[in-house]
Parts: C-alpha cells; sequence; structure tokens
C-alpha cells in the first residue's frame, strides 16, 4: 500500500491543494484494495475522511510551524492533539497579523480557535489507598476510551471500538504498548480484548499498517510488530486457530514490513527492507516522512540544526527511532551519547526482526489451520531464510549475545541490550545462544529491580538505569521458554517489588522506573507518566506467575490474578 505521507515526506511535509487531492485518490484506491469482506461484526468498518487524515503540521503549515517553534507548550505534543473548532483554512486565514511572539496574544487566539488539552472522559483518580491489584482492576476503566467519531481537523483517528490508552499525556492507542497493555486482563475484560483486536485489524485494512498510534500524526510510521502476538491472546490454548481468524491481516502486516523488498539491491536498504551482501533480506525501522514530527516538532527542529547534517536526514532517523519505540537509546546513536549522530536506519536491529519471525510463524500456523499448503511453503521459506540471516548477522560470538548490525559499515554494534532476548521470546535462538545469553544478561544487565535497558547511562529513557516492564516481560518469558528458569524468577520478583514498593510510597503505577535505585524512572523528552497501561498488564500477568507474598500492598487473593 502507498502511505498518505510518502509524497509528502519527500518534499519536506508541505503539500500543494492539487497534490493533496492526489493524495487522496492514492489513498481512497488504497482502501479499496486492501479491505476484506466482513466476516463479523468485529469487522464492520468505518468511515475515512482522506482529507482530514493528514498530521496538523500539514493542514495548517507555516501556522503550525510558528506555534511550535515558539515555545509556547512547555509540551510539544498538547499542541499537536489540540482541536480545532474551525476549519484549517479559516483558523490559517484569521491568523495572519497574529504576533505569534506575544503569549498573551497567542493564547487568546488559541482559545478562540482550538479547545486545548482536550481529554476523554471524565478523569478521575482510582479509590485511594487500594492494594495493588485491586487499582489496577480500577485502572483499566479508566484508562478505556472511544474515537467512533472524532471533531472534525483533530488529530485524532476514529477506531470502532473501545480501547485502552497507556495514561498521562498519552491519551491514544499505541500500537506496541497494548500487546503489554493486554497481558493484565481478566474475564471482565474479554470483551475489551477482542475488541482491540479488532481495531487493529481495523487500522491493517483501512491504512495498509498499524500506526505508532491512532493520531494522523503517526500514519507514517508502525511500531514493534506484535500484533500477531496480540491475536495469540484471543485462543492461548490453540492460538493457531486465532491466527486463520486473521490471517489476512496478518498477511498484510507483513506485506507492509517488506514492502518494496524486490527492489532492495544487493547491500542496499528499500523502505524496511535491508538486502545484505549475500542476498539475504532482514528489516530496519524506518518512516515515510523526512520531517519533524508533529508531537515533538521544536525539539526535532533544534536537534537536526545542531546535527551539521543533512536536516531531512535526520528527521527521517529519529522518527525510525520513534517507530522503534525505544525513543531514544544508545542503540541509535553513532557515538553512543548525543542525539546529533542519530543513525537508526542505517542499523538491522534484533527486535524487530524476531518480532517479524514471530508474525512468519504465525502466518505458517494459520495457514496449516485452513490447509492452505502454499501459504505454509511460502511463509516457512521466508522464516527459514530470516533465522539463518539473523544467524549469521546479529549472533555475537564475541559478546555472546544477539546484537543489532549495522548494514552500511557491515558491522555488529557491539551493543549489550535487552533486546538481546528477543530471539528467546520467539524461540529462534539455539540452545547454546541461549544459554550464553542468559548468562551475560544475568550479569550485565540484571539489577536489584529487574532488567536494565541497557549497559550504557546516556540519560536517554532507554538506557540505564530504566528498566520498562515490557522488556521485563521479554525478559522473562524468553528464558522461562529455554529453561533458564531461576534467572526469569530472579528478575521477575525484583521486578514486582521494586513496582510494589514504589506503589505503596506514591499510589502510582509508572510508565519506567529506576532499577538500580529502586524508584521512579527518568530521562527522555517529556516527564514521567503514570497511569500506566504496560505496566499494569506486565505486572498482573508476572503477579500469576510468580505470586508475590513480601511486595507491599499486594493482595494474592484478588480475583484479578486469575485467569479462567
Amino acid at each position: 500500500m502507498i502511505d498518505l505521507h510518502d509524497i509528502a515526506g519527500s518534499a519536506g511535509g508541505r503539500v500543494t491543494k492539487r497534490a493533496r487531492a492526489g493524495l487522496c485518490a492514492v489513498l481512497l484506491l488504497s482502501l479499496s484494495s486492501c479491505s476484506s469482506p466482513p466476516s463479523s461484526p468485529a469487522r464492520d468498518a468505518i468511515a475515512v475522511e482522506p482529507e482530514t487524515a493528514q498530521p496538523p503540521s500539514l493542514l495548517f503549515g507555516d501556522f503550525f510551524e510558528a506555534v511550535a517553534m515558539s515555545g509556547h507548550f512547555p509540551d510539544s505534543k498538547q499542541w499537536a492533539d489540540a482541536v480545532p473548532r474551525r476549519s484549517p483554512a479559516e483558523i490559517v486565514e484569521r491568523s495572519r497579523g497574529l504576533d505569534v511572539g506575544s503569549p498573551e496574544e497567542l493564547q487568546a487566539f488559541l482559545d478562540r480557535h482550538f479547545v486545548l488539552n482536550p481529554a476523554g472522559p471524565s478523569i478521575r483518580q482510582p479509590t485511594p489507598d487500594l492494594p495493588l491489584t485491586e487499582h489496577i482492576s480500577e485502572l483499566w476503566a479508566l484508562l478505556t476510551r472511544e474515537t467512533v467519531d472524532p471533531s472534525p481537523y483533530s488529530s485524532h483517528l476514529a477506531l470502532p471500538h473501545p480501547y485502552v490508552v497507556p495514561g498521562g499525556r498519552f491519551q491514544e492507542v499505541y500500537y506496541w504498548d497494548s500487546y503489554f497493555t493486554m497481558l493484565g486482563f481478566g474475564p471482565p475484560q474479554a470483551e475489551l480484548k477482542r475488541n482491540m483486536v479488532a481495531n487493529f485489524a481495523h487500522q491493517i485494512r483501512t491504512y495498509g499498517h498499524i500506526p505508532n498510534g491512532n493520531r494522523t500524526y503517526y500514519l507514517s510510521r508502525s511500531q514493534p510488530p506484535f500484533f500477531f502476538r496480540m491475536v495469540g491472546l484471543l485462543a492461548p490454548d490453540d492460538p493457531a486457530r486465532a491466527f486463520a481468524e486473521y490471517l489476512p491481516e496478518l498477511k498484510a502486516e507483513h506485506a507492509f514490513w517488506m514492502q518494496d523488498g524486490d527492489r532492495a539491491k544487493t547491500g542496499r536498504p528499500a523502505r524496511r527492507v535491508v538486502r545484505l551482501t549475500d542476498g539475504s533480506i532482514l528489516n530496519r525501522y524506518w518512516d515515510a516522512r523526512d520531517a519533524p514530527r508533529d508531537e515533538s516538532f521544536r525539539e526535532d527542529v533544534e536537534v537536526a540544526r545542531a546535527s551539521g547534517q543533512d536536516e531531512r536526514r535526520v528527521y527521517r532517523d529519529i522518527r525510525a527511532a520513534a517507530e522503534s519505540g525505544w525513543d531514544f537509546s544508545s542503540r541509535w546513536l553513532a557515538d553512543g551519547e548525543s542525539l546529533h549522530t542519530m543513525q537508526t536506519t542505517s542499523i538491522v536491529p534484533v527486535d524487530l526482526n524476531s518480532l517479524l519471525y514471530g508474525l512468519e510463524r504465525a502466518i505458517v500456523q494459520g495457514c496449516r489451520v485452513e490447509n492452505d499448503l502454499s501459504c505454509v511453503r511460502s511463509y516457512e521459506a521466508q522464516s527459514a531464510s530470516r533465522r539463518a540471516a539473523m544467524h549469521r548477522y546479529l549472533w555475537n560470538e564475541t559478546t555472546g549475545l544477539f546484537d543489532d548490525y549495522h548494514w552500511p559499515d557491515q558491522q555488529l554494534m557491539g551493543h549489550v541490550t535487552a533486546a538481546t532476548l528477543y530471539p528467546l521470546f520467539v524461540g529462534l535462538a539455539t540452545d547454546v545462544q541461549a544459554s550464553r545469553v542468559a548468562e551475560v544478561v544475568g550479569a550485565e544487565l540484571v539489577r536489584d529491580g529487574g532488567v536494565v535497558s541497557t549497559d550504557r547511562t546516556t540519560g536517554e529513557q532507554w538506557d540505564a538505569p530504566n528498566g520498562w516492564a515490557p522488556l521485563q516481560w521479554i525478559a522473562v518469558t524468553g528464558l522461562r521458554r529455554y529453561g533458564h528458569d531461576v534467572l526469569a524468577e530472579t528478575i521477575a520478583r525484583r521486578w514486582l517489588e521494586l513496582v510494589s514498593s514504589v506503589y505503596a510510597e506514591t499510589g502510582k503505577l509508572l510508565e519506567k522506573y529506576n532499577v538500580v535505585t529502586l524508584t521512579s524512572g527518568g530521562g527522555g523528552e517529556y516527564p514521567l507518566q503514570d497511569g500506566f497501561g504496560w505496566t499494569n498488564g506486565v505486572t498482573t500477568a508476572l503477579l500469576r506467575m510468580y505470586p508475590c507474598e513480601t511486595c507491599p500492598k499486594v493482595d494474592q487473593a484478588d480475583d484479578i490474578l486469575e485467569v479462567r
């Protein structure tokens, strides 16, 4: 599928009226070609208006940029999420002569023409001083949203069913967050789980991929492809049956990640595909646009200007890092320290390729249920080729870890990060490799509060000393898969002690934690957020596996921990 922003990106984010009409026509053709016949109520589509499915930076042009660069909003995302009270053309016309440099004049104009800081349903807090699991149980309802019919020209993208947001500044559904959030769902959330899968399937059919989040400014990129794992949650005792139900969408997502792969020349990339020197195909993170992110416009411009490099290349690499979910980390930095040296698109990452291997294996299972032998053979071959290429290019014999690969320089990065556990998570490591990974992770990445993201301290949020709920789950389940149960349990229990201790002290579940000092996490582009979707989900799932009698404010008898 041709993405709405492919053409706009090449022009630095600007489109003329004629080009916009052309883009809309392309999108309409794409919609008709990728939609599947409805087979159940969960597949009902909702209307999409291509003209308004553009990010605010395109709808408002120079006016958006002027406000974003003024620093009027302490959090740039507030501006991207503002809801216009009238058409962009009318607002832009009325803005002529506005003194953006005057905070008072600008605020008055914005108040007249936008709904600022739009919230979902009444944002109330959970009942104070509940046991941890009861607190999480209340949070599910508080974090549930609907956007069946967004306001005209809002950056929100419509979805047909309710969904869970992370919380805090994140008032939209996020792709990879949602898998880890859904791990904590119990019987009361069974319908919500199926609705969330249906929403993501809807996005694949509508846009050809699952956007980073349901915002227009996220349409040009995706996130780590966990959709197949979400689908598997619908039938944990027989995931192949669920894969067969969503087989068209699973294949479509795979096609998105492999788009234009046949055009990639040896040693060169095409979109998200890299053809290595021996002809092997692996993938990278990439974004269809090369302009500042709407939600971090000012920050991106400042980084690009200070880099001394081609600004469009810097924007693309920043956006690709955002697609990775690790925004930001030393993994993507040429000097390991500075955002000015971002090189994400030059890296073949181990986590992405592990997930695509898992997706290919899920499609094989679904095709077997459908008795489609041709499909089985095709995706069997693709998964085998990917596994072989990962063993050849991404296994670092020196460090004993799966590693990221710098394809232009044809060398491993030498990273020590929790991403090395993804091959264990999806089952593509050998037993010997898994043992070596477990040994190094135990020595280099396990801290008193769980697994640290990397062994480097840079001030970026996806580096030490931070630990994140999704990486704890990847580590625990990956290690258990290969029989390293003691290390898995150690990580899980340390994480549960940390989360419950911080909850007992603050009454909150947080986006990230400092697993070294056993406190809340820090770093990154924005203040620490609480809520928090994936922490709620992973904590609940780990408590089911490892009841924690020593964890403060945890009542193991709570029904929320029961899976039936």
